[in-house]
């Protein structure tokens, strides 16, 4: 194991080496709301993007809203002149996630970044998630208006299925119980019909596509998701690892994209007690799908500080004092052993036993009660299995969420809001 102190961004220069020959590289956060985790992983993604060539940024975050991101970033016909503003566009709670000072930074580096680039050379960024439906459904019917009139049918035959549910689209998934209430079919006709679109080329038709992918995914994790256990957390992960193969396959055989997820979704589900409950996550499927030497996982920690969060699901977001890590927990090793800032690259046989053995692994999602900190909020964790390096911040602080009203949110998933 090697352990790089961090301080400026050149010293990432051995994680950089580590990593540059990946096809995928995913950074994940044990928040949605630390400054500091999203500052160090801009710095590892733009030395990404200049000084490796890598293609685009995907995000946990919903398609439709990306969309409007990568526009801006890419320059495209249409797209804001200031990506801030499609970032003041997000609206599905928790809008802070993405809608935040620290990414419209990045965006607007990415932008001055591309312009100097010809189009086909530019860096993408993009949403992987499957909440989005009815945002979904209105960028197809936009699209189909405008490209192909005669096959609105199929999608208004869907938008009439799901439309007794209002924006509250989980009760879909608990009528859904009942096979007359089911909208698998009207969902399938129009997936294969954006689909037929999108075999040709064309920015708008793969955006078209992956919306009607978005609705498909999104009606069966609200199916899933009213009977409890795995499945509708399995299905968002394979949701999101199927949208990033068909980035990459969509932007070319050289391809290679980041990832920006939270730890759960990140670090590989198999050196978790995830494993045991039946669940996978984008890591492991990545490693599974691409190989182990192609993908390289990267997590990110702390021992304390503050966080942008909310304690209750579709609450107002708010700054939270984080505890110190409890005891028995890699944060609290990390606290005693390591830098203020620093980064561990795992692999070789010098491996500390913390790094190799079950230990608690603190994970803190959109929803959170410091009260917990006692007896949840933790995930047993091999270290070195789970992620091939780990980013550790001693003590950070809450982000800056842009002055952005939210619509109220989905139910939240497990763990809470991750």
């Amino acid at each position: 194991m090697l352990v790089q102190r961090l301080g400026a961004p050149s010293d990432f220069d051995p994680l950089l080496e580590r990593v540059r020959d990946a096809r995928v590289v995913m950074i994940g956060e044990s928040t949605h709301g630390s400054y500091d985790y999203y500052r160090l992983r801009e710095q590892l993604t733009r030395r990404l993007i200049a000084e490796c060539g890598f293609s685009f940024v995907a995000v946990e975050g919903d398609w439709p809203d990306c969309d409007r991101v990568h526009r801006s970033v890419t320059a495209a016909p249409g797209g804001a002149l200031e990506p801030q503003f499609a970032l003041e566009q997000f609206e599905r709670w928790p809008t802070w996630m993405w809608a935040n000072a620290e990414v419209a930074r990045f965006a607007s580096w990415l932008r001055a970044w591309n312009v100097e680039r010809p189009e086909d050379e530019r860096a993408g960024f993009h949403g992987l998630d499957v909440y989005s439906l009815w945002e979904s459904m209105q960028a197809i019917f936009d699209y189909l208006g405008e490209e192909d009139p005669t096959s609105l049918e199929a999608a208004q035959d869907a938008y009439r299925c799901f439309e007794p549910y209002g924006k509250r689209v989980e009760e879909y998934g608990a009528a859904s119980r009942f096979v007359s209430a089911r909208c698998e079919e009207e969902v399938v006709r129009l997936l294969a019909r954006t689909r037929e679109h999108a075999l040709s080329d064309g920015p708008d038709r793969f955006s078209a596509w992956q919306n009607a992918e978005v609705v498909a995914g999104a009606e069966r994790y609200y199916r899933a998701m009213v009977a409890g256990g795995p499945d509708s957390w399995n299905i968002r992960d394979t949701h999101m690892q199927d949208t990033l193969d068909r980035l990459l396959e969509r932007y070319g055989p050289d391809a290679r994209g980041i990832v920006w997820a939270h730890n759960t979704h990140v670090g590989d589900a198999r050196a978790t007690d995830m494993a045991a409950d039946g669940m996978v996550n984008i890591g492991q499927l990545a490693r599974e799908r691409h190989g182990d030497d192609a993908v390289a996982l990267i997590g990110f920690g702390s021992y304390r500080g503050t966080v942008i969060a909310a304690p209750r699901w579709g609450s107002p977001a708010e700054a939270m004092v984080v505890p110190p890590a409890r005891e028995g927990s890699v944060e609290r090793r990390l606290h005693e052993l390591m830098p203020e800032r620093a980064v561990l690259i795992f692999g070789g046989d010098d491996q500390p036993g913390w790094v190799t053995e079950t230990v608690d692994h603190r994970a803190i999602g959109v929803v959170y009660d410091p009260s917990f900190e006692s007896w949840g909020n933790y995930v047993p964790t091999r270290l070195g299995d789970r992620y091939d390096a780990f980013v550790w911040c001693d003590e950070t602080t809450a982000l800056h969420p842009l002055p952005v009203p939210a619509a109220p949110g989905e139910m939240e998933t497990y763990p809470a809001g991750v």
